[in-house]
């Protein structure tokens, strides 16, 4: 098993090794004492795995409640936060009580943010049951749902009291799923880590998954180190977001965001003026990982839609922007020049035939 330990607010481990679903409860009793616990998921990862991580947690001592809720994006709203609060309420959680979140980004961003406001805010540990939430979304203490006018635009920092990643669950995962999260780990590579990207551009790197997983959660440690309320370098980690989120806000979210933040850092190297040859060795990189690298939104359409994305301040908003593979930078420009960016991108990956 390998550990990664997180410096925040709150520090926690982040376990990553093959059979950890099944000692869940035993390995949240190091950390958390047997107490109440309400176990949030969606119903396909109920089907799957909900069973036996609710009796790894009632052998560790736990007493558990489980609430399932319709799996998707959709469900990442208002509604079924409301639902999630009141299964906590009926459940008589405490302030000293604990949830679990169970499931990939969905499950991780509302059940976290159920946590961070009930009793104005209980534990919760993070059981990533995808390659994305592996990677990205269960570390680093972001939690939100989703509003009619943008994605994660209401939500609280709030750090989860341990991170428990199956890599078995990880390898059992469908191939679509697996390439959604293999967008995160590539970003991961261009941000900062050469051998990773080149681990990942052959697209044949599941025997490896548990070292892709430790040195993704690794980089993403030592950013949140330093900034763990995003208010300077974590800006980094949203890399291809902003290209990205619009793409999934014009799609109404039938685009997966691992496949959106794909063609967003496509288009922010493209924008970025880099060389024909890294844009092209970036796109070969995501195509080889089952990914897509454009899309056919109208340009006024794309700049439109990233005018709701959370980043922006005021008039302006930050882009991540390549430089090479493993080296970015962050450039502020005004909201008005939105759309000669995405207009930039388009053309170059037109002219690169990508």
């Amino acid at each position: 098993m390998r550990t990664v330990h997180i410096t925040a607010s709150t520090e926690y481990d982040v376990l990553i090794g093959e059979g950890l679903i099944d000692k869940a409860g035993e390995l949240t009793r190091k950390v958390v004492k047997p107490c109440r616990c309400l176990i949030v998921t969606d119903d396909t990862v109920d089907e799957l795995y909900g069973d036996r991580v609710q009796i790894s947690f009632s052998y560790a001592g736990f007493d558990v409640t489980r609430f399932p809720f319709p799996a998707g994006e959709a469900s990442k709203n208002l509604s079924t936060l409301s639902d999630i609060l009141d299964a906590m309420g009926a459940a008589e959680l405490s302030r000293s009580d604990l949830v679990v979140a169970l499931g990939g980004g969905v499950v991780g961003d509302i059940a976290g943010f159920a946590a961070a406001i009930y009793t104005r805010g209980i534990r919760f540990v993070q059981i990533p049951t995808t390659l994305l939430a592996a990677v990205d979304s269960s570390v680093g203490g972001k939690t939100a749902i989703d509003m009619p006018f943008g994605k994660n635009m209401v939500g609280a920092f709030h750090q989860p009291s341990l991170v428990i990643t199956d890599t078995d669950v990880l390898r059992d995962l469908p191939a679509l799923q697996l390439s959604n999260g293999a967008a995160e780990a590539i970003k991961c590579g261009v941000l900062n880590d050469p051998e990773l990207f080149a681990l990942l551009e052959s697209g044949d790197w599941l025997d490896d998954v548990d070292a892709v997983v430790e040195r993704c959660v690794a980089y993403k440690r030592d950013v949140v180190a330093g900034d763990e309320f995003d208010t300077g370098n974590r800006a980094f980690l949203n890399l291809g977001h902003t290209f990205g989120h619009a793409i999934e806000h014009l799609s109404h979210f039938t685009m997966l965001h691992g496949q959106a933040v794909a063609v967003g850092t496509v288009m922010a190297a493209s924008a970025a003026s880099c060389p024909g040859e890294m844009i092209r060795r970036l796109a070969d990189c995501m195509k080889a990982n089952g990914l897509p690298v454009r899309c056919d939104y109208p340009v006024t359409d794309l700049a439109r839609a990233a005018l709701s994305d959370k980043k922006r301040a005021g008039k302006s908003i930050t882009l991540v922007l390549p430089d090479v593979i493993g080296k970015c930078r962050l450039e502020k420009v005004p909201v008005t020049d939105l759309p000669r960016w995405f207009e930039r991108a388009l053309n170059t990956q037109e002219a690169l035939e990508l």
